[in-house]
């Protein structure tokens, strides 16, 4: 019986690659820009991917984004992604979600956008996004790319 649960214990394990469900954590820093006004932004994010396929994920993202200018304060981000993994461990997804106004008298938005991430070494990635901001209430609409480093878990 002990070499039974050995043996599945150690068909798991290696077999848990195929589909590694994974937890990441990133910093980034990029520019933002709307009406001919362009401001850096930076940022923290942390998520959670799911295998749906060998090919194939879907994940969530909370993040806290920061616009250089001035009386701007942290913008929390909620969002969801989906993408296929091409190449050797390329990811490549779009996103959406709600993001909460970055400044007093500004408007929260609705957001999507689209984005790559590309192994570097081991659990550590690097990363490009675009995101488009859907602003009500008669504020310009906003657009992001940022540049990131992260982790995987």
């Amino acid at each position: 019986m002990r070499l039974v649960v050995l043996s599945l214990a150690a068909a798991l394990v290696s077999a848990t690659p195929a589909l590694a469900n994974e937890a990441r954590i990133e910093g980034r820093g990029g520019v933002i820009w709307d009406n001919g006004t362009t401001e850096d932004i930076w940022g923290v994010a942390a998520g959670y991917d799911w295998d749906l396929s060998a090919n194939t994920f879907a994940g969530v993202e909370v993040s806290g984004d920061k616009i250089g200018a001035s009386n701007t304060k942290v913008a929390w981000g909620f969002t969801g992604r989906a993408g296929a993994k091409v190449g050797n461990g390329t990811k490549l997804y779009v996103d959406g979600g709600y993001t909460t106004e970055p400044c007093d008298l500004c408007e929260h938005s609705w957001h999507a956008g689209a984005g790559v991430e590309q192994p570097i070494s081991g659990n550590v990635y690097a990363k490009v996004a675009y995101r488009h901001n859907f602003v009500a209430n008669g504020f310009s609409d906003t657009d992001s790319v940022v540049a990131g480093v992260g982790m995987k878990f």
